[in-house]
């Protein structure tokens, strides 16, 4: 096996780190500086469906539910975000934005395209898609 494809994982782990790294600057800068890239995504989710239970949320962001939990909590007591008792589900609890969250709804889309933008420098459109396609057979081997 050839010598840089053993350090594909780290690679990847890399990459992640320093996405990470970009997204907590520019949540930073935008006067959320106690904010990590998973609050910044439950916002980013919650800004693009209506609603999610606390379940569909911690599918989305790809953490546990006691992790998602911890997260979710931390938003609302800044106001970000709410929940209530779903009415169809009396188990289930519904997470939304609240107004003050929503006013970071521009703002999130703005440094999800900066992060793109950084990611995919220098690609073109055809080697975006291969890409894509790759990390996702990548993922769909761990399902």
């Amino acid at each position: 096996m050839n010598q840089d494809i053993k350090f594909s994982m780290s690679l990847v782990s890399h990459v992640h780190s320093s996405a990470a790294d970009f997204l907590a600057k520019k949540i930073a800068e935008q006067g959320l500086p106690d904010f990590v890239s998973s609050h910044g995504n439950i916002l980013f989710q919650l800004s693009i469906n209506k609603e999610l239970t606390m379940s569909e949320l911690a599918k989305r962001i790809n953490r546990d539910k006691s992790t998602t939990t911890v997260l979710v909590r931390k938003l609302e007591r800044e106001g970000l975000i709410s929940g209530e008792v779903d009415t169809k589900d009396k188990r289930n609890r519904l997470m939304f934005l609240t107004e003050k969250g929503a006013q970071y709804k521009d703002v999130l889309s703005k440094i999800s395209s900066e992060l793109l933008e950084t990611f995919y420098k220098g690609f073109s459109e055809e080697e975006k898609q291969q890409f894509f396609s790759l990390l996702n057979r990548i993922n769909e081997n761990f399902q």
